[in-house]
């Protein structure tokens, strides 16, 4: 970034911080926006209160109130983000992206801290938890936190008078995680952000009633699953019809084993392309003691490492199998999301205790995120797709593009060996995938911004 971008981020920040004047009430309000935000996007080593306050030259405390005390609409902050989403940055085929984080705390009084699994230290820890919603653009040229809530523990806040030395509402009460996230996507949608996929990890795919949510939201989605999920690679006609773990299925079913594996190219990476083979094959479950489906389950296996992952999901019929595999694994843009909110925007950093100052912090740290990747986005404009590679990795690249045509298809008919019985389920994975019908709720409206099947044209390279 050149010093004259840097100078005009200044008048672009003031700009953009106008967008969201009337979520508050006074103008003494609005610029302590001005100055949460301008300290988050400084270069202080600890974004906390009072090094920010001291950087604007005022009264931490006039900051702590303006957390916890000043009178403003949090919840109009978090609609313009997401409309300003919605509206600048749509993409009928945008990502949203699940997932939760633990901010690592001292003491008990943080209101919904509790000792549990933190992501941020990798063990049990006395954390805070929150759950977060991301929007990522089919190409992944832009990505940015949408939405950001707390997770409540079941049993420790319990106490009414911890509670209120907290300052929880009575209306906040015990919400699982996955049904957080399942209101989450319900505003985003509301609020104009266009969901063509939605993707989330193992843990929240093994709840059946986050499945149902997605599917009552008549969203697309491919999520990871856990290779003990029960089902059956056939519709199953009477109840002896054993279920197996999907690790089974995929190791010792005909469906699969008939299969060959078959190459693709997912992206390049610093480290070099990103290779996995598939396979597919329709897949129903039991939920709620009914038979659900079919889906489809998709096994995926690293060239290099053997590392092996599953994936469900619940594409229109002829939904090609490259733009499954591209939000199968499109889940980083969330990691680099609290990554960057982590590190550039102390997001972690909070040392209020009550509720809605915490909550307002995690809100806040959204708007200024959006921020950057707007002006990102905006400044690398000119740029080279592939600008974030290193130079020798962008020449490997070329190398490779530059006899791909020659080298497709031999490398496809050596991965992909068509079966010759009818049955769809074991026809190759390169050709569209052979569907055999989506959930009903899918097949039969489709999602209300789009048609069900209709795909972006840009689509992740494939058949190495």
């Amino acid at each position: 970034m050149t010093a004259q971008q840097i100078c005009s981020l200044e008048p672009a920040l003031s700009r953009y911080l106008r967008r969201f004047a009337d979520c508050f009430g006074t103008f003494e309000t609005r610029s302590h926006l001005n100055e949460y935000v301008q300290g988050q996007l400084s270069d202080l080593p600890r974004k906390s209160v009072e090094p920010m306050a001291h950087l604007a030259q005022v009264p931490p405390r006039t900051l702590q109130e303006f957390l916890s005390l000043s009178h403003w609409d949090q919840q109009r902050l978090r609609q313009r983000v997401q409309r300003i989403v919605g509206e600048e940055h749509a993409d009928e085929n945008g990502i949203g992206i699940v997932d939760e984080s633990g901010h690592a705390k001292k003491g008990n009084k943080t209101a919904c801290v509790q000792r549990q699994y933190c992501g941020n230290t990798g063990k049990i820890d006395n954390c805070v938890t929150s759950v977060h919603l991301s929007y990522a653009s089919y190409d992944n040229r832009f990505r940015t936190m949408i939405d950001s809530d707390l997770f409540l523990p079941e049993t420790s806040w319990a106490d009414a008078a911890r509670r209120a030395e907290a300052q929880i509402p009575d209306s906040v009460v015990y919400r699982p995680k996955y049904q957080i996230a399942l209101e989450q996507l319900r505003r985003a949608l509301d609020n104009g952000v266009r969901l063509g996929w939605v993707t989330a990890d193992e843990w929240y795919s093994e709840k059946p009633l986050f499945l149902s949510g997605l599917e009552e939201l008549k969203l697309r989605f491919v999520l990871e699953i856990p290779r003990n999920l029960m089902g059956w690679l056939h519709e199953p006609t009477d109840a002896e019809d054993r279920r197996s773990e999907v690790q089974d299925l995929c190791r010792f079913s005909r469906t699969m084993m008939r299969q060959s594996w078959k190459r693709y190219h997912i992206k390049d990476t610093d480290k070099g392309p990103m290779v996995w083979e598939i396979k597919a094959a329709p897949f129903w479950m039991l939920r709620d003691g009914q038979v659900v489906g079919p889906y489809w389950l998709i096994i995926a296996r690293d060239v290099l490492s053997g590392e092996v992952k599953y994936f469900l999901c619940n594409a229109a019929p002829g939904t090609p199998i490259e733009p499954v595999l591209h939000v199968a694994f499109s889940r980083w843009p969330i990691e680099r999301c609290l990554e960057d909110e982590k590190t550039e925007l102390g997001l972690s950093h909070f040392e209020c205790r009550k509720y809605l100052a915490v909550l307002r912090h995690l809100l806040i740290t959204q708007v200024s995120h959006l921020f950057l990747a707007r002006e990102c986005q905006r400044l690398r404009g000119e740029k080279q797709r592939d600008h974030d590679l290193s130079g020798a990795q962008r020449q490997r690249r070329s190398d490779r593009y530059a006899g791909h045509e020659s080298t497709r298809s031999a490398a496809t008919d050596r991965a992909c060996v068509r079966d010759s019985a009818p049955n769809a389920a074991e026809q190759c994975i390169g050709a569209p995938i052979p569907h055999q019908g989506p959930p009903p709720a899918i097949a039969q409206t489709g999602h209300p911004c789009r048609a069900a099947n209709q795909l972006h044209p840009a689509v992740t390279r494939v058949a190495l």
